[in-house]
C-alpha cells in the first residue's frame, strides 16, 4: 500500500487546481488561515493538536504513481492536471501555533502561504489532523487538571480506530495523561506505556486466587490486581493475601466510585496494606475525576471519553483563504461574511497579553495589504504565539517524531499556568479571555 498522503483530501480541492491551472490563478500568492470561529461545548479554552503529525504527513504528500493512476483511470482532473501533480511538492511556508498552545475563538492557529496551487489541496489534511487531535488535547486537558497530581492512563484505543487510538493516546500524553496502554504510540511517539491483565485473565482461571497468584509470579508484587470480578471485598482481601501488604495496587472498574474507593481504602489499611494504591477505570470523563477528587483514589484510567473528545469529537476548525495577490500584483484582503460562518481577512499576527503572569486576552493584529507584521517589540506586555513550522517546503525537524512530542507536552504544562482561575471550571461558559483584533496600521 503506497505511503503517500496525497489522497487524504477531498475531490474538491483538485478539481479547484484543476479549473486554477486552466484559468492562470493556479500561481497567484494566497494566504490560507486554519481557525476555530468558536470553543466546542461552551469551553474555555482549546489545545492545539496534531501539529507534529501534519508535519510528517506533509513530507509524504507526494502524487505517486498508484495515486496518479487513480486520478487519472477515474478522471478526477485533466490530463494536464495530472501532468502537474506529478511534480507536485509543497513549496511554501507555514506558521502556526506550537503543538500543545492554548488557542481560543478566531486564533489563527495555522498560516499557510503559498501559491493557490500549493496551499488550496492542504485543507482536508490539515483539518482532519488538527480537528481530531485538538478535540482529544482539549478533553485530555480538562480531565488533566480535573486529575491535579493524581495521575492520568489513556486506554481507549478498543474505542476509536486504529489510527485514530495511536493519534489519541500521542494527544491525551502531550496534554498531561502520563501514559497509554496502546503499544503502537509506545513505539511510534515515545510514550510510557502500562497495562496488567483484564477481567478475562481472572475468568480463565479456575479460581480468583489463581489468577491473582499466577500474575504475582509474572509481574511481581508491584502489580496492580483487577480485584472486581467477583465480590470486590473478597477480592481485596485474597489479592492481599497472595501479594503481601507491599502489593503495588488494585484497580476497580465497576460500582459507585467515591463510595467503593473509600470502602477499599479502609479494608487495605486495615489488612496493613497502607501503601497500596488504588486505580479506577469505569466510564471515566473530566466530571466523574472532578467527582472523584475527594476520594481516595490514586490513579485513573480513561478510556472512551477521551478517545472520542469527551462527547465532542471535532474542534470544529476551518480552513479559509484569508489573503490573496490581486491581478495588478498587490495584496487583497477576503473573508467569508455568511451569516454564523464569517471568517475575518488579513494576514495576522497572534500575541497573547499577561498580567503577572496570567492571560488577560489573545491579541490578534490584521495586515490588510503589506504592511509588515507585528514584532514582539512591539508588545512587551505579551506572548509571541506564531512559530515558524515550515520554510519554502521544508518542515522544521523540532517539532515531529517523540522529541517533539515532548517538546509539545512541556510546552502545554507551562502555558496551562498562564490559564485565569476562571478557566480551569468544567462548567459551559464563554472563553476564558476574549480575542481583540486590531488593524496593523493602527498599533
Amino acid at each position: 500500500m503506497s505511503a503517500s498522503s496525497a489522497l487524504l483530501t477531498d475531490r474538491y480541492e483538485l478539481t479547484m487546481l484543476d479549473a486554477a491551472l486552466r484559468d492562470g490563478t493556479a500561481q497567484r500568492h494566497c494566504v490560507f488561515e486554519l481557525f476555530a470561529r468558536r470553543l466546542s461545548g461552551g469551553r474555555r479554552f482549546g489545545v492545539v493538536g496534531g501539529t507534529g503529525r501534519l508535519l510528517a504527513l506533509l513530507r509524504d504528500f507526494r502524487f505517486g504513481d498508484d495515486e496518479l493512476r487513480f486520478l487519472r483511470d477515474g478522471k478526477v482532473v485533466s490530463p494536464e492536471a495530472v501532468a502537474y501533480l506529478e511534480n507536485y511538492r509543497f513549496t511554501g511556508s507555514i506558521s502556526g501555533y506550537r503543538e500543545g498552545e492554548l488557542y481560543f475563538p478566531g486564533s489563527p492557529i495555522l498560516t499557510v502561504e503559498g501559491s493557490f496551487a500549493d496551499a488550496v489541496i492542504l485543507e482536508t489534511l490539515a483539518l482532519s489532523v488538527l480537528n481530531h487531535d485538538s478535540a482529544v488535547a482539549t478533553a485530555a486537558s480538562r480531565m488533566s487538571i480535573a486529575a491535579g497530581d493524581r495521575p492520568l492512563a489513556e486506554m481507549g484505543s478498543r474505542r476509536a480506530g486504529e489510527s485514530s487510538a495511536v493519534a489519541a493516546a500521542r494527544m491525551a500524553y502531550i496534554a498531561g495523561f502520563g501514559a497509554t496502554s496502546n503499544l503502537e504510540a509506545g513505539r511510534q511517539w515515545g510514550i510510557p506505556t502500562m497495562g496488567t491483565a483484564a477481567h478475562s485473565w481472572t475468568l480463565l482461571h479456575d479460581s480468583e486466587e489463581d489468577a491473582f497468584r499466577a500474575q504475582v509470579e509474572a509481574l511481581g508484587t508491584d502489580t496492580t490486581l483487577l480485584v472486581d470480578t467477583y465480590d470486590i471485598a473478597k477480592g481485596v482481601e485474597t489479592a492481599v493475601r497472595v501479594a503481601g501488604t507491599g502489593l503495588g495496587g488494585v484497580r476497580l472498574d465497576s460500582g459507585d466510585l467515591p463510595t467503593v474507593a473509600a470502602s477499599v481504602r479502609a479494608q487495605l489499611d486495615e489488612l496493613g496494606a497502607t501503601q497500596t494504591r488504588i486505580t479506577v477505570t469505569s466510564d471515566l470523563d473530566e466530571y466523574a475525576i472532578a467527582a472523584l477528587a475527594a476520594s481516595p483514589v490514586d490513579a485513573y484510567g480513561v478510556g472512551t471519553s477521551v478517545v472520542t473528545g469527551s462527547g465532542y469529537p471535532t474542534a470544529g476548525m476551518v480552513y479559509k483563504l484569508v489573503a490573496r495577490q490581486g491581478a495588478d500584483g498587490g495584496w487583497v484582503s477576503v473573508s467569508k461574511t455568511a451569516e454564523g460562518k464569517g471568517s475575518q481577512g488579513g494576514r495576522k499576527t497572534a500575541f497573547r497579553t499577561l498580567e503577572n503572569g496570567v492571560a488577560t486576552q489573545e491579541l490578534v493584529e490584521v495586515a490588510d495589504g503589506f504592511e509588515p507584521l507585528a514584532q514582539p517589540s512591539e508588545y512587551p506586555d505579551a506572548r509571541p504565539l506564531q512559530v515558524a513550522l515550515v520554510v519554502e517546503g521544508e518542515p522544521v525537524a523540532e517539532y515531529e517524531g517523540p522529541a517533539g512530542v515532548e517538546a509539545a507536552r512541556e510546552h502545554h504544562l507551562r502555558v496551562r499556568e498562564e490559564l485565569p482561575i476562571r478557566a480551569l471550571a468544567l462548567s459551559r461558559s464563554d472563553p476564558a479571555i476574549p480575542t481583540v483584533y486590531v488593524d496593523a496600521d493602527e498599533s
